[in-house]
């Protein structure tokens, strides 16, 4: 009982609340402190081994990552000379020297480029063989058969395969330590085959391991799947055996940390295995090195404890409550709004003092942005509706006035059946072009267009136009903004076929691919070159001569109403023709998720 008395006592000696706060908060920090150095001393080591595993693990996971890159970069190299014309025509074929003389331009081109590929060339089974600039001979006394890098292209034409670290003795004279990756060669004529191979040596991932910084001693090597070194720091020490490497426990690891041996000579090995090539990435670090400052560690780890504490105690006791939690508040409610959501974003005053002015000014500036968004939304409607009306009204006089010429010099001429056609295509022309419809339609509408489109110039160029229509029955029904096909279309015809010396052929395809419609629409016309292909989309370059829509315009709202993954794409070749190739989602999301139609197909020949 006294005892409690004398504690009250104790405390009541101090005349404000403030002071029994502050000895209070004396004895909690001084036992906190205490807790803290003590278990910092017994959890530093485990907690910096820890860290510096996870932070070499994750240098170790980039540098795989890395290799990946360059070896993906290289096989990149290798599958474009696999697919050339060129090396079929050298390998397989009666090559002539245009066509050495060109793979000798690639072969030099890529070894100027790359400094690290030491050998590039191409051999066929038959003996047949190109390598750098072609003055090399290929070792006569080498049996391809027994090189792994050769076999393995052969079985596996497909795709490329990457050997581990050897001596190439493909090249006469030569014998160099390198990584070889190679790719079959299939022959599309006959049933030999043949091989790319590109022999890299380790400068570029000698560099890229050189990078990776594990601390002062610890090194990187690879292995490939069966165990073999790809490559090694050390790697002339280990083939002469003055240095050994515990490959066999890499191989064999479970995780992706691996401690093997005790006190000094206990080492980690971080590693990361590769999907791509097969390869493992191996990092290995003394663990006396990584423990070395552990006590500094310990030393600072209980300074930032005691400062934190301190911090956290005076502080957040005192001051936070009354002015974090507003904060807090405003900055969750902002974190919303910047997502897009608007319906938490109105807040309640918590007082009249700044952090109130602050929510005050929020609440309005929310509110204001809400209405803006609410208000572009709504002005972006109305402008793609009434581009569509502009659209539908943009009729071109050219094209009404001389197809009604060809209906008077067909009627002149007693062609009353062609009259017929022809006028009954244009009345269905013209009735759908200026419509009150929506702006979405299915597709078979505006396929319909474009035939009507397609019968009209047929009839009026006769020695100049066929055309067929091949639009898959499944993709009918999807819907698809209008004035789309007929604008390309009529670009194909005065741009591609009219210019033609004899009569072209004009084919509109639509098939469904995975999510998507794909519609082509091919002409056999002049075609373009590379120059006039990369500013079709131009503003500039739209087409008033014919009826104002142009590509530009037709892309814009393709774009604007599927998104920039939609749209048209061109393929061209000068003197072969052009395909236009647009794309359009086959579920429409703007106005929910609907499925094609099952009605019946469309297939037409002119």
């Amino acid at each position: 009982m006294r005892d409690r008395l004398t504690g009250k006592n104790t405390l009541g000696r101090f005349k404000s609340i403030q002071s029994v706060f502050f000895l209070s908060m004396s004895i909690l920090l001084l036992c906190a402190v205490m807790i803290v150095t003590a278990v910092s001393l017994r959890y530093t080591r485990g907690s910096i081994f820890e860290n510096s595993s996870m932070y070499t693990q994750t240098i170790i996971s980039q540098l795989n990552q890395n290799i990946d890159s360059y070896i993906n970069y290289m096989e990149n190299i290798a599958d474009m000379l696999a697919c050339s014309e060129d090396v079929q025509e050298y390998l397989f074929g009666e090559a002539g020297e245009e066509c050495q003389e060109r793979l000798l331009r690639q072969f030099d081109t890529i070894l100027e480029s790359r400094k690290d590929i030491r050998n590039v060339g191409i051999i066929s089974v038959n003996g047949q063989a190109l390598i750098n600039d072609g003055t090399v001979q290929v070792n006569e006394n080498l049996d391809l058969t027994t090189q792994e890098w050769y076999t393995d292209a052969l079985e596996n034409e497909t795709t490329a395969s990457v050997s581990s670290s050897h001596v190439q003795h493909v090249v006469e004279g030569e014998r160099s330590w390198v990584i070889t990756l190679s790719q079959g060669v299939e022959n599309t004529s006959g049933s030999e085959a043949g091989v790319v191979f590109i022999d890299l040596n380790y400068s570029a991932i000698s560099e890229l391991c050189d990078q990776s910084n594990i601390g002062d001693t610890g090194y990187v090597f690879i292995l490939d799947p069966e165990g073999n070194i790809v490559y090694h720091p050390h790697q002339q020490q280990l083939y002469n055996e003055l240095q050994t490497e515990n490959t066999e426990l890499v191989m064999t690891a479970e995780s992706d940390t691996v401690q093997t041996g005790s006190g000094s000579g206990e080492k980690l090995y971080c590693i990361s295995r590769s999907e791509n090539t097969g390869w493992l990435v191996a990092g290995c670090m003394d663990v006396s090195s990584l423990l070395a400052d552990s006590n500094r560690a310990q030393s600072i780890y209980v300074l930032t404890a005691i400062l934190l504490v301190a911090a956290a105690l005076l502080v957040s006791s005192i001051i936070s409550r009354n002015i974090t939690l507003p904060i807090s508040r405003l900055r969750d409610s902002m974190a919303k709004v910047q997502e897009g959501d608007f319906t938490a974003a109105e807040l309640p005053v918590p007082s009249e003092n700044e952090i109130g002015s602050l929510t005050v000014s929020f609440n309005v500036m929310t509110r204001k942005i809400q209405e803006m968004m609410a208000q572009m939304v709504r002005e972006q409607e109305e402008k793609r509706k009434l581009e569509l009306r502009a659209l539908q009204s943009q009729i071109n006089p050219h094209f009404l006035y001389n197809t009604l010429d060809s209906i008077i010099w067909m009627a002149e001429g007693k062609k009353n059946e062609e009259v017929v056609i022809m006028t009954s295509s244009l009345a269905r022309l013209f009735r759908q072009s200026i419509s009150n419809e929506d702006e979405v339609v299915p597709l078979m509408r505006e396929v319909e267009y474009a035939r009507n489109y397609l019968t009209i110039q047929k009839m009026r160029f006769k020695d100049k136009l066929e055309f067929r229509i091949d639009v898959a029955p499944d993709i009918l029904n999807v819907p698809m903004i209008k004035l789309v096909l007929q604008p390309i279309i009529e670009n194909a015809i005065y741009h591609g076929l009219k210019v033609k010396e004899n009569k072209g052929l004009l084919l509109v395809t639509g098939r469904r691919e995975g999510e998507n419609v794909v519609i082509r629409i091919m002409d056999d016309g002049v075609g373009m070159d590379k120059e006039t292909l990369s500013h079709i989309f131009e503003r500039h370059k739209v087409n008033y001569q014919s009826n104002g829509v142009g590509v530009y315009n037709v892309q814009k709202r393709l774009q604007l109403y599927y998104g920039s993954r939609y749209g048209i794409r061109y393929e061209s070749c000068p003197g072969e023709g052009t395909t236009a190739i647009i794309t359009i989602p086959l579920k429409l999301d703007r106005e929910g998720s609907r499925s094609p139609g099952e009605s019946g197909g469309s297939h037409e020949e002119a």
